[in-house]
């Protein structure tokens, strides 16, 4: 598959955001051509737009911003970011616009696997976070039962699982480990009633990372593993195909995408590392233009498009410098999740004469391996050549997270 030229698009984006207030004031600070020649141009000429910024134009033009390109009364749909980086920022949609993103949804469950018959069961509260509805109405759109999950304890969610028949799990990699977890412990009546075959991750790194993707399977017997990402700000991005497993293809149809070097702005070359910028092509209604999401990837370029190696590795602003070793959490994941034995883990950070220093502290499945914490710590120095104390723990004695995880605490 060829990827699709964008610049009629991007053209048609610039088009519409004649009439959006927001995006008119940012185009004539830098006097923006009204069309592009080329997709070099989009770099060239074009500003890029942050989050803060959306969240200010929402504080300046309360309640909703003005980056919208229709009349408030077309608008119908209502979702909110959650508010971890810069703030809460609502964003509204047209029936247009939210169609676009379902579409996107539509690609996700192709190359997923999902089949006419399967029932999918969606483990989350449903907050305004966009990703939740989208994904619901795309499956009931398609046709498939879709049955909500919110509201319910995870005993109560594996009850539905299995009296339900369900065939497909969407949830974060964080709650598919935690609802594994008590299948394997407390609710193990119900393992050999669970019926689903495939679970689509989504919200953290771990559903690319290999070892974390591989002990997902094995909890649920043998089950595939398929992830995908996507903001509330631009809505679904990318999804994993069975040609490229542990990575993501951009769906180029709706996003154009490049790549930086977020110290200095500059595109980053094939096998470097960098700042996904997207903008969006269809969602015209609710538009952003060169939006920098602050996911790190690695990009790879070909003949059918954009592939994101590994998925997302990261946060840009997660990086830490440990005494001059860059290390994001993904990649300490990747090494704690390649020992089986652990059920759960977290990571200590603290500042130590203006240095910082890591533990990990860990579950170990079976109490009496008392050499499981020198393993780790042996592959962790390895892996980053560091020296990163490892002590392990009682199982249970961690936090539990229903949605994203937060094993990173600081203090």
């Amino acid at each position: 598959m060829i990827p699709p030229d964008p610049v009629p698009a991007l053209n048609r984006l610039l088009a519409s955001m004649e009439n959006n207030p927001f995006y008119r004031a940012k185009l004539a600070a830098v006097d923006a051509p009204r069309q592009l020649v080329s997709a070099g141009d989009c770099a060239a000429v074009l500003p890029f737009t942050t989050k803060s910024e959306l969240v200010e134009d929402c504080a300046r033009h309360a309640p909703f911003g003005s980056n919208l390109s229709f009349p408030r009364e077309l608008y119908c749909r209502f979702c909110q970011s959650s508010g971890t980086s810069a703030g809460p920022l609502p964003t509204l949609d047209t029936a247009e616009s939210w169609g676009a993103m379902l579409d996107v949804w539509d690609k996700v469950y192709d190359h997923a696997g999902l089949r006419p018959g399967d029932s999918l069961f969606f483990a989350f509260s449903f907050g305004p976070f966009l990703g939740f509805w989208t994904a619901f109405e795309a499956a009931t759109r398609r046709g498939n039962l879709a049955i909500p999950g919110g509201g319910l304890g995870t005993r109560a969610r594996l009850e539905m699982l299995a009296r339900y028949e369900v065939t497909v799990l969407c949830c974060t990699p964080t709650y598919a480990l935690r609802l594994g977890e008590m299948l394997r412990s407390e609710a193990v009546h119900l393992r050999e009633k669970i019926r689903v075959r495939l679970i689509l991750v989504a919200g953290e790194p771990g559903g690319s990372i290999p070892a974390t993707r591989a002990l997902i399977s094995s909890m649920w017997n043998g089950a595939c593993v398929r992830d995908h990402h996507g903001m509330t700000e631009t809505g679904p991005i990318s999804y994993e195909t069975t040609d490229h497993p542990g990575s993501l293809q951009v769906d180029l149809d709706s996003y154009h995408a490049e790549i930086i070097d977020p110290s200095n702005l500059q595109p980053v070359g094939a096998g470097g590392t960098g700042e996904l910028v997207i903008t969006t092509l269809r969602r015209l209604a609710r538009p952003l233009l060169r939006y920098r999401t602050g996911d790190l990837v690695k990009p790879v370029w070909d003949e059918t498009g954009l592939r994101l190696e590994g998925g997302i590795l990261g946060r840009c602003d997660d990086m830490l410098v440990v005494r001059g070793v860059n290390l994001y959490p993904s990649a300490l994941e990747a090494v704690v999740r390649g020992f089986p034995e652990v059920v759960e883990f977290q990571v200590r950070c603290r500042t130590v004469d203006s240095m910082t220093e890591l533990e990990v502290v860990v579950e170990a499945a079976d109490p009496s391996d008392a050499d499981l914490a020198r393993r780790i710590q042996v592959a962790l120095g390895g892996a980053f050549a560091l020296r990163i104390p490892v002590t392990t723990t009682a199982v249970g004695a961690l936090p539990r997270d229903d949605f994203k995880s937060h094993r990173w605490i600081t203090g």
